[in-house]
């Protein structure tokens, strides 16, 4: 049995609004954005909400519904140019246009940067085009102000179980593949359970099981279900146990030097969809949390991973994000400065807020420096080696040592260093 080259998810893809299932609180009777969309009165909007619930397809029905030019860009292979090639377009053209503003969608706008997000606020300012951005990502941290101040945000939701049983429905009576099969739909609980509210997650899934069985007619049972999942790499549900058991394996392998499993949780979670830059901003923690001071150009290389695979995504960030992985996991290890940080938080918890000593105190104006502030501060910079010994914590803390050098080669210097300046203050 072979299905269509065409992924199922894509060939019943709603076009219309009454083919469109879900998002009752947008799109139901009454609702907001389909009265917008009905009165053909729209503004720009982002489409906010997880994968798989149906931003796209309604960015592209509400171009059909209201029968507007439709341009599309994905912000990970589209920059400035493109974007400025679509609005020069559609500046001459303006007046053949005769059914309203033409429609640019804009697919993962949050991975734009500030400059490719500032090129468009003329456009939408001027109504050039009506802009459709589709973002998993909070918009309040993921787009510029100066944008999202133009915008109307629609909040998406996991689809529920009664639409994610609609869907299946609906696909199959309205795919030809499908209807030739002869397929008995027994049961759907284990469906829209991996599924997790993802339509797209749902009809893929739907469509492997279909394709594991042989003979006819064929039936869907959550079975049939769950070994499609065992014979797949289709298992991630980036909410629950196994995405933070894997995160948690992925972390601690290269905490403990093993480059071979961390590559191998990393895989695990490519095969499984997870965003790029989830695994990315783990490999900055992981830097400064398990490497440290034993390695400072570890943090250099992970946040250069993190920023490169914000521009590229999927598929090529893997190759980043695995010369990242296999350097983190050679590198030798340390917590000294995330046990520092810890111990001084619990300090500054048990002693409130102790005053800072008079000669660490700004004194920008005569008065305060007639009270005392800044006087006795030796500048450093005036004394052999741009050091001088003197207390810079709390009076009640003098002595207190919150750092302790891990026993690697670089912090080893930062021993000796400490205890040729300080004396058995710093005696570790």
């Amino acid at each position: 049995m072979q299905a269509p080259q065409i992924p199922l998810a894509e060939r019943v893809r709603p076009n219309d609004l009454q083919s469109y299932i879900g998002q009752e609180h947008l799109m139901g009777k009454n609702a907001v954005l389909r009265k917008q969309i009905e009165s053909n009165l729209l503004s720009s909007i982002i489409l906010w909400g997880p994968p798989g619930t149906g931003k796209t397809t309604l960015a592209q029905i509400i171009a059909a519904e209201t029968q507007r030019p439709f341009y599309k860009l994905s912000a990970i292979n589209s920059g400035v140019k493109d974007i400025r090639n679509i609005l020069d377009k559609v500046k001459n053209q303006s007046g053949f246009f005769n059914h309203g503003t033409p429609i640019l969608f804009i697919d993962e706008i949050h991975r734009f940067n500030k400059s490719q997000q500032d090129s468009l606020l003329e456009a939408v300012e001027k109504a050039w085009v009506t802009l459709i951005g589709a973002t998993t990502e909070n918009p309040s941290f993921e787009v510029n102000n100066a944008l999202l101040s133009r915008c109307q945000v629609f909040t998406l939701k996991h689809l529920d179980d009664k639409a994610m049983q609609s869907i299946l429905e609906r696909a199959l009576t309205t795919d030809a593949w499908l209807k030739q099969q002869q397929i008995q739909l027994q049961e759907t609980g284990a469906l829209i359970h991996y599924a997790d509210g993802d339509a797209r997650k749902l009809l893929n899934l739907f469509e492997q099981t279909i394709l594991q069985q042989s003979g006819t007619p064929v039936v869907i049972t959550d079975e049939a279900v769950k070994e499609s999942v065992k014979n797949n790499a289709f298992l991630y549900d980036k909410k629950g146990d196994l995405h933070y058991n894997i995160i948690s394996a992925f972390i601690k392998s290269i905490r403990g030097s093993d480059p071979n499993a961390g590559i191998y949780w990393l895989a695990r979670m490519i095969e499984g969809g997870e965003d790029p830059v989830f695994i990315a901003r783990r490999l900055i923690i992981l830097a400064a949390e398990d490497i440290g001071l034993a390695n400072p150009n570890a943090l250099l290389l992970a946040n250069a991973a993190f920023e490169s695979v914000a521009k590229i995504g999927w598929p090529e960030s893997r190759i980043i994000l695995a010369e990242a992985v296999i350097y983190l996991a050679n590198s030798p290890k340390s917590n000294s400065a995330y046990k520092a940080i810890n111990t001084a938080q619990k300090l500054v918890r048990e002693t409130g807020n102790l005053e800072v000593p008079l000669a660490l105190r700004n004194a920008p104006t005569k008065l305060m420096k007639a009270q005392g502030y800044g006087q006795n501060y030796k500048y450093a910079h005036n004394f052999a080696g741009n050091f001088v010994k003197m207390n810079f914590m709390p009076e009640s803390l003098q002595h207190k040592v919150l750092y302790e050098p891990g026993a690697n080669a670089k912090e080893n210097q930062f021993k000796t260093t400490l205890k040729q300046k300080w004396g058995d203050e710093y005696d570790y």
